[in-house]
């Protein structure tokens, strides 16, 4: 009983400690900030690419008045942006998984299309080899306002 005992504590402080490593390990803007269409797909399936003929449908929408919806999305998640501005028309976020903190990095570019504009985005997580969905939801998440 002692030595279960003492594996449940172990297992507990390295999952804390997990935790705590995910939460504050550093993502340079200089490695994750990209541009969507220029991106060669990763060979494990972690991410998700809407770029070029991937990229939503446009919205009926201006890029200001997009870039402000994708912002918010961004934001109301407790997503960092750490390089860019969607105002210019391109930023890279840092959002973080909800239990881990496990880091995932959402680039987004923002393209004039007529009176619309089209949103590339490029998310991709930044360890393991399957995200169990999660880039795509957020992307679904994010876009979900975009939508006419």
């Amino acid at each position: 009983m002692r030595i279960l005992f003492t594996i449940a504590i172990l297992l507990v402080v390295v999952t804390v400690a997990g935790a705590i490593y995910f939460r504050q390990v550093p993502m340079p803007a200089e490695v994750w900030h990209v541009e969507p269409a220029d991106v060669t797909p990763p060979t494990t399936p972690n991410y998700v690419l809407l770029g070029g003929r991937r990229g939503p449908a446009p919205p009926r929408a201006a890029l200001a008045a997009t870039a402000d919806l994708l912002e918010q999305a961004a934001t109301a998640e407790g997503a960092t942006r750490i390089a860019g501005d969607l105002s210019d028309g391109h930023a890279t976020y840092v959002a973080r998984t909800a239990l881990m903190g496990f880091p995932d990095a959402v680039s987004i570019r923002l393209v004039p299309d007529g009176d619309a504009t089209r949103v590339e985005i490029f998310s991709r997580s930044r360890y393991g080899q399957s995200d169990l969905g999660a880039n795509r939801a957020r992307v679904n998440r994010w876009i979900a306002p975009l939508a006419p």
